[in-house]
């Protein structure tokens, strides 16, 4: 079971939805992942959102012109996200055995603490599939919290030097690292967003 799937309760989508509606009726900007992801990648590139939820990310970059996939393993979120675009590719699946037709995606993003909360033990699975789904060159990009307080859990299941690691046993190469989806850089705060490239 996913961290997710605990700390979620039945039927997140609608609330899930209804949040991120809420903050942007105030001016919020709720894009800043997709954002980050136009700057890494021109437009017309192919992007897996992995662990997409509602589609928020998918639907503002192919608005953007990107040609992209969402993947989750929650089908309230899904339902959402189909009900928002429904002309658009949703896949229901495992990110940790995700093995989708196309392998050549040029970034893989994983979004809003998507990392650690998946079911303990599978993160190396999880990041050596979304590299497998990469062309040589792709981007993988994950930002998530490193404490309780910028995470839905009672702690970090997840550190850098770890998520590094798994990174570079799937052929990811460290690129980039920011503390912000706005791309401020990392230091050594609480939340980190990552960025690496397959290898070739």
């Amino acid at each position: 079971m996913s961290r997710w799937s605990e700390v979620a309760g039945g039927d997140p989508g609608v609330r899930y939805a209804a949040r991120f509606a809420d903050l942007a009726a105030t001016g919020a900007d709720v894009h800043g992942e997709a954002g980050l992801c136009a700057r890494l990648v021109p437009s017309g590139s192919r992007v897996l959102d992995a662990g997409c939820g509602t589609g928020r990310v998918t639907v503002r970059l192919t608005e953007l012109g990107y040609a992209c996939v969402g993947v989750d393993l929650d089908p309230s979120m899904l339902a959402e996200a189909r009900r928002a675009a429904p002309d658009l590719r949703w896949v229901l699946a495992d990110l940790a055995d995700l093995d989708l037709p196309a392998r050549d995606f040029d970034l893989a993003v994983a979004a809003g603490n998507v990392i650690p909360l998946l079911a303990p033990g599978t993160e190396p699975a999880a990041v050596a599939r979304l590299a497998a789904h990469l062309r040589p060159g792709g981007l993988l990009v994950a930002g998530f919290g490193l404490d309780a307080a910028h995470l839905p859990l009672a702690s970090a299941p997840v550190d850098l030097d770890s998520y590094d690691m798994w990174c570079a046993d799937a052929g990811l190469l460290p690129f980039e690292r920011f503390a912000t989806w706005e791309g401020a850089a990392y230091d050594d705060g609480p939340y980190a967003v990552s960025v690496h490239r397959l290898a070739g």
